[in-house]
C-alpha cells in the first residue's frame, strides 16, 4: 500500500498513463540516445482518493541496478 505523501492516506495503485490522442504509453529507459535501449519498462501510477496527488512508480525497481 503506497500513502499519500501530502495527506497520508491510502492511494489506489496499479492505475495507467494514457496518452490523450496517441495509441502509445510511456517507457522508462536509462539510455535517452537510443530508441529502445536501457529500458526499464512502463511507469504505474497512484492516485490518492482525498486529495487527488498523483504518483508515478516503477514496480520493477531491480532493472535500476
Amino acid at each position: 500500500m503506497r500513502s499519500c505523501l501530502r495527506c497520508g492516506a491510502a492511494m489506489k495503485e496499479d492505475c495507467a498513463v494514457k496518452v490523450a490522442g496517441a495509441g502509445y504509453g510511456i517507457v522508462l529507459s536509462s539510455d535517452s540516445r537510443k530508441i529502445f535501449g536501457g529500458r526499464m519498462g512502463e511507469p504505474k501510477v497512484a492516485i490518492c482518493p482525498a486529495c487527488g496527488e498523483v504518483s508515478l512508480y516503477l514496480e520493477q525497481v531491480e532493472k535500476l541496478k
